[in-house]
């Protein structure tokens, strides 16, 4: 049988006993993420290392691969990647910060948010399909295991139903998380665009979350949780279409808040305790260079440049690129030359974000 998709809110009491005890330990260590990115000082260390993460790991989901050194092997200043792949990642990230500042000034996200984000990952103007024959079929098999709705009319009707249940919190007084995972199983099934749904699906995870207050940064790292448990995700999507088994899915997404929240506060931890080595290692051995900026640099470019330093710090290329080789020789950072440029590796910060899961 076909899925129809329901309007929201659902009519379905989704407030069991194991849903709010999931709920409970997930909220419980969301607030502790949260409570640790605020021992940062500077938020956007964590942006532009964990949002490149959260992209490079929801883009694999898509089957988009890169390497974290091509990852970091990028010209933020001129625009330039190391791969096709790696310029995927990075419009993700990019869409995912343009849509946090975004829901953080304003206090919600409409369709036209979402539209705007799907058209930063996709560089294309292409809005919600227009056009019927998407189909959703098994990667291994070619066999189509789901249709989504097919006319713009149909498509249209329901994100409008979508965008209020999202911003209109007199709808339901589900807790906002359990309202997450049936958002995202709602955007999936609509499949409102001819590419790029799923990421865009996993960035509207996110920002719901900005906007309910849960989260104060883009950090929740939740598709490295989809990645390593694919056919989990992908099951439970086609199951509560077929079996209305929401009770399954919500648990697996609240599991996963709950999984990704313990481990970014231990990435964390570890982006805090190098800070506070290195910080103190400049000083102590070249007191003449240290500055909070520099530092800063280190952290949000685990790969820096003279060009990086220079926008960064508002010192000369001779004075960064001074810095830089000082640095080197302390052994804080690697110089590498890649092609025509030369990168100076935080060699401890890239292999902590490189051996996450092992945290």
């Amino acid at each position: 049988m076909p899925y129809n998709i329901p309007e929201l809110p659902l009519i379905l009491d989704l407030e069991s006993k194991s849903i709010l005890k999931k709920t409970a330990a997930a909220r419980s260590a969301l607030a502790e993420m949260k409570g640790a990115a605020l021992s940062i000082p500077n938020e956007s260390i964590l942006i532009s290392t964990l949002s490149l993460q959260e992209a490079k790991d929801s883009s694999a989901i898509e089957n988009i691969i890169t390497t974290h050194d091509e990852l970091y092997q990028f010209d933020y200043l001129r625009k330039e990647f190391k791969s096709i792949a790696s310029k995927e990642v990075h419009n993700y990230a990019e869409a995912l910060r343009w849509g946090f500042e975004t829901v953080r000034q304003m206090g919600f996200l409409s369709n036209n948010h979402i539209i705007q984000m799907q058209s930063t990952l996709e560089e294309n103007d292409g809005g919600f399909r227009k056009v019927p024959g998407t189909e959703l079929k098994n990667e291994q098999t070619g066999e189509i295991v789901y249709t989504p709705p097919q006319t713009y009319n149909e498509v249209v009707a329901l994100m409008s139903n979508l965008e209020q249940f999202i911003n209109d919190n007199t709808l339901s007084d589900l807790d906002p998380l359990v309202k997450m995972a049936i958002i995202h199983h709602q955007f999936e099934s609509i499949h409102p665009f001819y590419d790029g749904n799923g990421r865009t699906g996993r960035i509207i995870n996110i920002l719901y979350l900005v906007k309910e207050g849960l989260l104060n940064l883009p950090i929740l790292y939740l598709s490295r949780y989809i990645n390593q448990n694919k056919g989990d995700y992908y099951r439970l999507l086609q199951k509560v279409r077929n079996e209305n088994a929401w009770e399954e899915w919500v648990l697996f997404v609240l599991n996963g808040v709950e999984q990704t929240s313990l481990q970014t506060i231990k990435i964390i931890a570890g982006i805090k305790n190098l800070m506070r080595s290195q910080k103190d290692r400049i000083r102590t051995e070249l007191p003449k260079i240290y500055s909070q900026d520099l530092l800063n640099n280190l952290f949000c470019h685990p790969y820096t440049k003279i060009d990086f330093v220079m926008e960064e710090t508002g010192v000369s290329r001779k004075t960064a690129s001074k810095y830089l080789d000082e640095l080197d020789k302390l052994g804080i950072v690697r110089k590498q030359k890649i092609w025509k440029d030369n990168y100076y590796i935080n060699t401890d910060l890239f292999n902590l974000l490189q051996n996450v899961n092992q945290l």
